[in-house]
């Protein structure tokens, strides 16, 4: 019996180690006898409950552990993961390129820019203030006597001529006056006539001693008292006359007039407020306009030697010309409140487009400094240590190079001292430049040159994604190095 069992056993073949577990369990010798119920055993496979879940467990453990590690390699090396964009993990020293996918790579790289040659020319200097348009006559139009207004022979906004009629006032209560004066004038008239008759005949009586001498003088004595009466007679007719011409309102200066403010059929006397119409010379007219006391001395230099200074007069924005003119003259006194003086400049206005009370831009020339050294204003940069500008070497390299800035002439600035004529300075893209910084500029570049397009400099769309996409891959094969030694340190847990 016990050899049958034996043989029994042995033929049997070996139940498959269970898949759960880490490794099947070692074969049992033959002549071990085998425990009902032992794990691994053949006919007796593992079945316990409390096997099952702690298999089940340790397996869910180490797939969280990967992920958590997973999840930490992607947060801490991924370019998104960064405040800069860029993986720290991608710099040369990580990587084995140095240089590339690093904070500093674009500052390594040639920064194109755009320059411009110093050059040597004349460079106005001008003063610029802000001014008013002053129109040199601005009268009211009133009417010199009472009456009717009649009619108005203006309209409204027209320009008229010194001496045009504008208005009629009804003239006949006045042209009854003139005609009573005038009667009155001719029976005086007569009178004197008489008088004077009488007078001759007595001064040939008295030479025949024919009358007393008080008797011609008497007669004398009337005369002049004719004399005189006639005189008043004529102031008279004068007077009614002349109101005649007030009846006939006319332009007392030549301009434009303005709205009108009485209408005809009313009532006007000489106390009306606001007038009949204004009118408003433009041509010529004024600009009055302030400057500096310190400029002070350099305009008396040049007006006291009789020279006419030029004046421009720009729109409020400052970018069109709309007159020029001259300067006519300054205020007698500074303005202690403000500090400046005023001044007075003539415009011939002959399109137009001066307009009274217009707010203007004026530009003074003062005087035209000779072989002064010219860049463009957008060279001039200011800093700590004051005002300088990028030279641009014979090697592509910029240096820092301080000046000293004289007159500015819109787009054009003189340099007084610290730059030389043919030298080329940055005006464009200078702010990602520093002393001994490399450049690039377009216009020398090649066509065709690989990696201009990349290398482009103004920073733009293409040539940003590029720099962004060399620095991504770079931080992508960084990242890729170190979840790879993550997951060995897992198989090594597991």
């Amino acid at each position: 019996m016990d050899e049958q069992q034996q043989h029994s056993e042995t033929s049997r073949p070996a139940a498959p180690a269970s898949p759960n577990t880490p490794e099947a369990a070692p074969a049992r010798p033959s002549h071990t006898p085998a425990r009902p119920g032992t794990p691994g055993t053949p006919g007796s496979a593992d079945t316990r409950p409390g096997a099952v879940r702690s298999h089940r467990g340790r397996n869910v453990a180490l797939i969280v552990l990967a992920l958590l590690i997973l999840a930490f390699v992607l947060w801490r090396w991924h370019p998104w993961g960064s405040p800069g964009g860029a993986a720290p993990g991608a710099s040369g020293a990580h990587s084995g390129r140095p240089g590339r996918g690093g904070p500093g790579a674009m500052a390594n790289m040639p920064q194109p820019v755009h320059v411009a040659t110093a050059t040597q020319g004349e460079m106005p200097v001008v003063l610029t203030a802000l001014g008013t348009v002053t129109p040199l006559a601005s009268v009211t139009v009133l009417p010199q006597l009472s009456g009717t207004l009649q009619e108005v022979y203006f309209k409204e906004g027209q320009m008229v001529k010194k001496g045009d009629l504008l208005a009629q006032i009804d003239p006949r209560p006045y042209q009854i006056s003139l005609d009573n004066a005038q009667g009155t004038l001719a029976r005086d008239e007569a009178l004197l006539q008489t008088a004077r008759l009488d007078l001759k005949r007595y001064q040939t009586l008295l030479s025949q001693d024919s009358i007393a001498s008080q008797q011609v003088d008497t007669q004398a004595s009337l005369v002049r008292q004719y004399e005189g009466t006639v005189k008043s007679d004529k102031a008279n007719v004068d007077t009614y006359k002349l109101e005649l011409v007030y009846a006939r309102i006319t332009a007392p200066v030549s301009g434009r007039v303005g709205l009108r403010q009485v209408d005809p059929g009313n009532y006007v006397t000489p106390s009306l407020t606001n007038g009949i119409v204004v009118i408003t010379q433009l041509q010529p007219i004024s600009v009055i306009f302030t400057t500096s006391e310190d400029n002070l001395q350099q305009i008396l230099e040049q007006t006291q030697t009789g020279a006419k200074l030029s004046v421009t007069a720009y729109d409020r924005s400052n970018t069109t010309s709309l007159e020029g003119g001259t300067l006519e003259t300054l205020d007698n006194q500074i303005d202690t409140t403000t500090g400046t003086v005023k001044l007075r400049a003539i415009f011939q206005n002959s399109k137009n487009l001066l307009f009274p009370n217009q707010f203007v831009n004026t530009r003074l020339l003062v005087n035209t400094i000779k072989d002064a050294v010219i860049v463009p204003t957008s060279a001039v940069l200011n800093g700590s240590m004051g005002q300088f500008v990028y030279v641009v070497k014979p090697d592509n390299t910029v240096t820092v190079r301080p000046v000293k800035v004289g007159p500015v002439d819109g787009e054009r600035t003189s340099i007084k001292s610290g730059l030389q004529v043919g030298e080329r300075v940055v005006i464009d893209g200078s702010d990602r430049l520093k002393e001994g910084a490399k450049i690039t500029i377009p216009a020398d570049r090649p066509r065709g040159a690989s990696g201009a397009r990349g290398a482009s400099g103004a920073w733009g769309a293409r040539g940003a994604s590029g720099a962004s996409g060399a620095a991504a891959a770079d931080t992508s094969a960084a990242s890729g190095a170190r979840p790879h030694h993550g997951r060995h340190a897992a198989q090594a847990s597991q």
